[in-house]
């Protein structure tokens, strides 16, 4: 199968492309390299050394299989956007050019900006250039939990839609689940539901929506077979997620940083159950009869202070509690339904399994890289 996958430079779409690659499948990926440039600009300094995307792709055809590369901007490009989709011919697009730190969209204007206009002309291209070029071509959006906010006045999580009775006619029928985004970041992605929700509404668009947990983990099986091919790792307060601050902070011997009371509770995944899950959506395409159809990309649910406490039971990790700069409740609860991707065959990676490898690599491989500054560089959400 031929697949774009678009922003596949990044943190999930680099181990995607791989992992697509390495099922046999030809792979596309159109990127401009811009999480690279806000890499020298924040000095967010990834843990991991990141070859340069010529290495990585030369190496990638050497050890993987077929992937491809083109710099393309997608979101202020359409134009060659389209191109490249009509030139390629792609039976899907895999979705991951939008910029994914909630952190960094919420540190001033500049940034703001940036993120909304990044994030939805992207998705609004992509949706665009499928209907001028292939409306048979299936989308698959990495989307965010953070879309459903974590208010349980709803009760459980459900994949993407919620089933309510109308007052006035007493009837039954199932809405798009109502969003409460807690950064812009999380707005752009409940904008994308409502693009998705029009473009298959008015011409039949294939999409498939991924709503995916905070993301943990090195590598993938992929990305270990050489040095060119290192996944990047980000542990500082903007670009790195709670659980991979955790693993750089344990790995180093420095005291985990919990937010507030660490009571908030999250869903999480490791990153090669991202590439996993990715693959089996591709390879199981949303049909055009059916609705938008979103699956929760989810393994298991901790809070915060409880992966801490793990931690400090496993790895004799000091805590911190520092003041949250997020505007977000202290404590809430979190049960998230996802039978959808589990029927498709995917059996998560747990952090039973996988914690210990993961800071235990760090710690052998990546430690001299560690820069104790980059831990806390949130900006305050107010």
């Amino acid at each position: 199968m031929k697949i774009i996958v678009t922003g596949g430079d990044g943190f999930c779409g680099w181990p995607t492309a791989l992992g697509l690659a390495s099922a046999g499948h030809s792979v596309l990926i159109l990127d401009n390299l811009t999480r690279r440039n806000i890499d020298d600009e924040i000095s967010s300094n990834s843990i991991t050394p990141i070859a340069s995307i010529k290495s990585r792709i030369s190496e990638a055809n050497k050890l993987i299989g077929e992937i491809n590369f083109a710099n393309i901007d997608v979101a202020a490009n359409p134009l060659a956007l389209k191109e490249a989709i009509k030139s390629f011919g792609p039976a899907a697009i895999v979705h991951f050019a939008e910029q994914r730190s909630a952190p960094y969209s919420m540190i001033g204007d500049k940034e703001r900006c940036y993120t909304v206009n990044n994030n939805i002309s992207s998705t609004h291209n992509i949706c665009s250039a499928i209907v001028d070029a292939d409306r048979s071509i299936h989308l698959v959006h990495l989307g965010t939990m953070g879309v459903y906010g974590y208010s349980d006045i709803f009760g459980n999580i459900p994949e993407g839609y919620l089933g309510v009775t109308i007052n006035s006619t007493e009837k039954s029928t199932e809405i798009l689940y109502p969003t409460n985004p807690g950064s812009i970041y999380h707005l752009t992605k409940s904008m994308d539901q409502l693009l998705f929700q029009f473009y298959h509404k008015n011409w039949g668009l294939k999409i498939t929506d991924l709503h995916q947990g905070i993301v943990w983990g090195t590598q993938t099986d992929e990305t270990i077979k050489s040095d060119l091919l290192v996944n990047r790792f980000d542990y500082d307060g903007i670009f790195g997620t709670v659980l991979n601050r955790f693993i750089v902070q344990a790995a180093n011997e420095y005291p985990l940083t919990v937010y507030g009371t660490g009571g908030q509770k999250r869903a999480f995944i490791h990153i090669s159950d991202t590439a996993r899950c990715i693959r089996l959506a591709v390879e199981n395409p949303a049909s055009k009869n059916e609705r938008v159809r979103i699956f929760n990309q989810v393994s298991e649910v901790h809070s915060v202070i409880g992966l801490a406490n793990l931690f400090k039971s496993q790895f004799g990790c000091n805590i911190n509690t520092v003041e949250n700069p997020r505007k977000e409740l202290a404590e809430n609860d979190l049960v998230v339904d996802n039978s959808g991707l589990k029927n498709l065959g995917f059996s998560p990676i747990l952090l039973s399994e996988g914690l210990a490898q993961d800071v235990g690599n760090i710690a052998k491989v990546f430690s001299q890289n560690f820069n104790k500054d980059n831990v806390l560089t949130s900006p305050k959400w107010a």
